[in-house]
Parts: C-alpha cells; sequence; structure tokens
C-alpha cells in the first residue's frame, strides 16, 4: 500500500517517491504496533498526517489515504479533491466501501475536474490491529461501543446487539481475508460468541459463493501461507473465565500492562517521579512523560516478555553489566580518536584504515541502541518493581494463584483485606472476586457481610461484585465453574543477590514466585477442540465449516486430524495472561501454531471499572 500499491523491488537502489501519508484515528491504530516514523521514511513517506488536521496543498506529491469508510471521512476526502491539496490520490479503506459513498466521490471527483488524479481506490480489509506475530484485537478506537460491558448490559436492546456484532464480524473478516484462509469455526452455545460465529459463517459463505469476486479464491490464496491446511477458528466468550483478566499476574508483559499505562506496545511513564523528595520549601520538580515502544526489533524484549518478573530483573542487571565491559573499550577508542562528546553520526563518516577502530566505530551505533534498550528495560522494570513493593502484589499472585488452583491457604483472606500496607482498594477488590467466582460454595451470608464490612473498611467499591453476583447465579444454572489446572507456585526464598550499588533492583521484600505450567480455560478449550479430544466443556460446541455449500448444522467435525493451526478469538475483551497462556502451550506442542486475539485487550482496572458500571444499582 505505501508503495502505491505495488509490490516494491528490491534489488533497484532507485530513490524512494516521496509521498504523503493521510490516515484517520483507525488508521493510526493499524499502522503504529507496525512500522516505525523511520521505517515509514526508508519508504518515502515523507509526511504522516490526520485526515481531519488542518493540511496545507502540496501539489506536486502523490498522497496515500489510509481511512475508514465513514461519512465524515468521504466527505473530507471531497473537500481535498475540490482544494486540489495533492497530485494524485491513492485511496485505501481500512473496510470495504459502500457502492453509494464509491459514487459520492466520483461526483466529488468529476466536480473539481480531478477524475484523472484519483489513481487507485482499494478496500484493504484490514480492519483489525496486530500487536504480536501471534496477536491481535479488534479496535482501539471507539472500542467501548464493543466492550463487555456493552454487550452484557442488562438493558440492551436487540437492534444495539446486531450492531455490535456487526463491527466485531466484519474485523474478523478482514482478519481472514489477510491469512488468505476460510477457517472451520467452532463455538460454544448460547452467548454473544455464538452470534458472531453464526453471522462470520454467512459472511464467508456468501463470500465465497461469489465466485467472480470472492477473496478467497486465485490470487489471493496462493499469499496465504495457510494453504495446505485450514486453520481451527475456536470463538469463546469473556464469560467463560471471568477470574482470569482479574488475575495480579507475574510475567513481565502482563505485569507492564497491569500496572503501567501500556496500549498498542507503548509505554507511557512519569519521569523522575518520586525518586529524591525535594527540599522543603522548593518547587517540586516537573515531571516528564516517556514514551517507550516494546517491539519485535528488541531481541530482550522478544525473549523475556513472557518470564516471570525476577528472571526479567536479572538478566537487566546482566545485560548492564556486558554493556559497560563493552563501553569502557569504545571510551578508550574515542578518547584516541580524539572524539569525545561526537554525535554516532559523525563517527560513522569517519573512515579509519586501522582495522580496530573501524571495528569499533561500526560497533558504536550497535552498541548506542542496546544502550537505549537497557536503559529502556531498566526504567520500565524498576518502575513495575516498585508497583511490586508498594502494593504487596507478589503476596497477591501468590494467594489467588492458590486460590484459583484450590490449594491450601496460608493466611486468612480478610486479613489480606484488612491489612492497609497489602496493595489498593481495587487489588483488594480483584481478590475478593477471584476468591468468589473460583469458590466452589458460594460464602454464607454472614460471611459475606463481614467480607463486605472489611472491604468498605478498605474503600473498595463494592458494585463489581453485583454484578458478578448476578452473572454466578446465572452461570450456575448454565455450567459448572472453570477449572483452572492445578498451578500453584513455589516460593524460591528472597532475592539473596541484591544487585550492584548503581542499581535500583533491590528485590528485597519480593518473593521470587516459580510458575508452574498449567493451561487456563481458554487454553483448554483450545487444546480440546485442536487435538479432537472428547471432553464434556467442548462436546457440544457448534461447528461451523463455511466452505460446505449447504450450511448443514451438525456438530460431527468432517476432518478427524488434529489441527496444526488455530485462532483463538475472545469476544467481550482478552489480556496478555491467557495470551501468554497459550504461547506457552504453542511452544510445549511441536509444529502447533497458535494466534490470539480479541475484541479488545484490558487491564484488570479497565475490567472491573465495566463490571462496576455493570453493577451499578
Amino acid at each position: 500500500m505505501l508503495n502505491f500499491n505495488a509490490p516494491p523491488l528490491k534489488n533497484t537502489a532507485a530513490e524512494p517517491v516521496w509521498k504523503v501519508l493521510i490516515y484517520d484515528r483507525f488508521g493510526q491504530d493499524i499502522i503504529s504496533p507496525l512500522l516505525s516514523v523511520k521505517e515509514l521514511r526508508d519508504m518515502g513517506i515523507t509526511l504522516h498526517l490526520l485526515l481531519h488536521s488542518d493540511r496545507d496543498p502540496i501539489p506536486d506529491v502523490p498522497a496515500i489515504y489510509f481511512v475508514m469508510p465513514t461519512e465524515e471521512n468521504i466527505d473530507r476526502i471531497c473537500q481535498d479533491l475540490r482544494n486540489q491539496l495533492y497530485e494524485s490520490y491513492y485511496l485505501n479503506f481500512i473496510s470495504a466501501i459502500s457502492r453509494s459513498k464509491l459514487e459520492d466521490i466520483a461526483s466529488a471527483a468529476l466536480a473539481a475536474n480531478a477524475v484523472s488524479q484519483v489513481t487507485k481506490v482499494f478496500d484493504q480489509y484490514l480492519n483489525f490491529i496486530t500487536l504480536e506475530d501471534d496477536m491481535f484485537i479488534l479496535c482501539h478506537q471507539n472500542k467501548e461501543l464493543i466492550s463487555y460491558h456493552a454487550i452484557n448490559r442488562a438493558d440492551i436492546q436487540d437492534t444495539d446487539m446486531e450492531a455490535i456484532m456487526d463491527t466485531i464480524v466484519d474485523s474478523l473478516f478482514c482478519f481472514f481475508v489477510t491469512l488468505g484462509a476460510v477457517p472451520i469455526i467452532r463455538c460454544p452455545r448460547g452467548n454473544a460468541a455464538e452470534m458472531v460465529a453464526v453471522k462470520l459463517d454467512k459472511k464467508l459463505r456468501e463470500n465465497l459463493r461469489d465466485a467472480r469476486n470472492s477473496l478467497f479464491t486465485g490470487d489471493n490464496i496462493s499469499t496465504g501461507q495457510f494453504s495446505f491446511q485450514r486453520p481451527l477458528f475456536v470463538l469463546t466468550d469473556r464469560n467463560v473465565d471471568m477470574a482470569t483478566p482479574l488475575h495480579h499476574t507475574w510475567t513481565y508483559q502482563a505485569l507492564i500492562h497491569d500496572v503501567l499505562d501500556f496500549h498498542l506496545n507503548r509505554v507511557m511513564m512519569e519521569e523522575g517521579a518520586g525518586a529524591e523528595p525535594s527540599a522543603a520549601g522548593a518547587r517540586p520538580k516537573k515531571k516528564h512523560r516517556k514514551t517507550y515502544d516494546l517491539t519485535a526489533a528488541d531481541k530482550f524484549w522478544q525473549k523475556h516478555k513472557g518470564s516471570p518478573f525476577p528472571e526479567v530483573a536479572e538478566s537487566v542487571q546482566e545485560e548492564l553489566d556486558a554493556y559497560r565491559a563493552q563501553e569502557d573499550e569504545v571510551k578508550r577508542l574515542k578518547s584516541i580518536m580524539g572524539l569525545e562528546g561526537e554525535d554516532e553520526g559523525a563517527i560513522s563518516m569517519l573512515s579509519d584504515n586501522t582495522a580496530k577502530l573501524t571495528s569499533a566505530v561500526s560497533s558504536l551505533p550497535e552498541l548506542l541502541e542496546k544502550k537505549r534498550l537497557i536503559d529502556l528495560h531498566t526504567n520500565v522494570a524498576t518502575a513495575v518493581l516498585d508497583h511490586i513493593k508498594s502494593r504487596k502484589l507478589d503476596v497477591y499472585f501468590e494467594y489467588e494463584e492458590k486460590l484459583m488452583s484450590k490449594s491450601t491457604l496460608d493466611k486468612s483472606l480478610l486479613d489480606i483485606i484488612s491489612d492497609p500496607d497489602a496493595g489498593t482498594p481495587e487489588d483488594k477488590m480483584r481478590l475478593f472476586l477471584i476468591y468468589y467466582i473460583t469458590a466452589q460454595q458460594a460464602p454464607s451470608e454472614s460471611d459475606l457481610e463481614q467480607y463486605k464490612k472489611a472491604l468498605v473498611d478498605a474503600a473498595c467499591d463494592l458494585s463489581p461484585l453485583n454484578y458478578i453476583k448476578q452473572w454466578k447465579a446465572f452461570t450456575k444454572m448454565a455450567a459448572t465453574p472453570a477449572n483452572y489446572g492445578n498451578s500453584g507456585v513455589k516460593p524460591m526464598g528472597l532475592f539473596s543477590r541484591v544487585m550492584n550499588t548503581g542499581s535500583q533492583f533491590v528485590m528485597e521484600g519480593v518473593k521470587n514466585l516459580v510458575l508452574k505450567q498449567h493451561n487456563l480455560p481458554v487454553t483448554r478449550i483450545l487444546d480440546n477442540l485442536m487435538e479432537m479430544k472428547s471432553h464434556p466443556e467442548t462436546d457440544d460446541y457448534r461447528y461451523f465449516d463455511p466452505k460446505m455449500l449447504r450450511g448443514s448444522e451438525s456438530s460431527i467435525p468432517r476432518n478427524k486430524n488434529p489441527f496444526q493451526e488455530a485462532i483463538v478469538f475472545v469476544v467481550g475483551g482478552g489480556n496478555y495472561i491467557e495470551y501468554q497462556n497459550l504461547v506457552d502451550y504453542a511452544k510445549s506442542k511441536q509444529g502447533k501454531k497458535v494466534v490470539y486475539g480479541c475484541s479488545e485487550l484490558f487491564s484488570a482496572a479497565q475490567f472491573i471499572k465495566q463490571l462496576s458500571q455493570l453493577g451499578q444499582k
């Protein structure tokens, strides 16, 4: 798309054509986790602007548009044509544009005498956001329109529900067009996931039936990597497992999402918050907000995002020590060359004959990049560690793991709730909800009153509990509570090694917990369906094959072989704990690929907020 919808030529050393990229907020969210500003510039994108911003005419430059085909976006494109902003227009729509809107653009182009300038119009079918090679979400803008709260409102109208389902299905359809594969769909009965499955099956079927315009035939399919075997698409509903999104977690990526401001692979942090108290009467230091991108190019991140936090802290420290040794060598060489204080740009222009200096100079940009990544992880990990310490998150994590795996508890729940030093009101509420959700027997009225009083004394808002009570009463009729495997964690003793003095990783008082592998409910459902196991949990799941001409509704799978590729999608929102659990599962099965998707990615705080809106009387 960025190369005017033609494959980029690899071997030519030609200058890229300079061009402008115009996107709306949706387009921005789709591109930002995938391409950095530098990568855009390498593709010849000199300017990238929001569609609805004040843009000056640049008459001799082609413009690539990447926008949703909404009413106001189309109006704005027509206005650009009238104002003759650019030399030529390449219009790329994130979702398919309707016939009538295309006609609006055509008549505007005619009126503005700009027909020849509208060079290409494309439906890109890219209405989803890829966060990792094996993870996607549907949207970031307006995500409250398809949120757990929106789907589970008591007063929802049928028409609203239809609209939510259509939005979700449109994005999933885009996802499969991009994959170039028609999946086999499985879903449970009687919830939102089933509604999505029925609509998606219909939409795929209609597209396959229209042989001339099918997006899954001919040229398109050859590009799909999954041509020889079709993927399994498992739709589940957030209500299958309500405890995991509330769980305090222990792996790096999930912790960042839980305690810091982390969206679309970018962490926002306050710099210098609470580092050293300023002298009495002095003005507090101004806080800078820093943003860090955690991307696939960052090897440390790729290796450790799923590791337990204490391992991450140790690895950051090791990287730092290795870097310092290398840095001293470079400093020495720089001073021999008389280059102290030069920026790396100037250094890279020097060509020196001595092999040693040349190799030191060529490794400089690499070293500086390494330094940047170490600083990034030191800052991020330190911020996470501050939260763990100040809120006793290790205690919460250990306790919840025991609740979820039904092991014996060494401390009463009331003690933690009433401990003023342990965590925020929200932490206490999360813990109590997990206890309430996973309990075999609901607590007696008198016990519940006692817990409620302790929660209110700890400044908790009880409205999420109201909702979970209704939810639990409803699910009791429907099914047995989810089983979380018998994981448990074992403490490894406190961190004995205090990191070196220059480091902030003093992990004293934080338990070093080691995770045992266990499958969460969503992973277990996937395993049953992927391996074709018979299990009461999934035997009743519906089966759709959009390629079968007659949509015969039978739950008898046609194929008896286990699947190699699967996509799991959670309607109503997902989280990094589930994602990580699936990644670990896929690693343990040789040659299997699993992709995780969800309608939105929420942190426990955002989930609690939705529950409390649902539970307000």
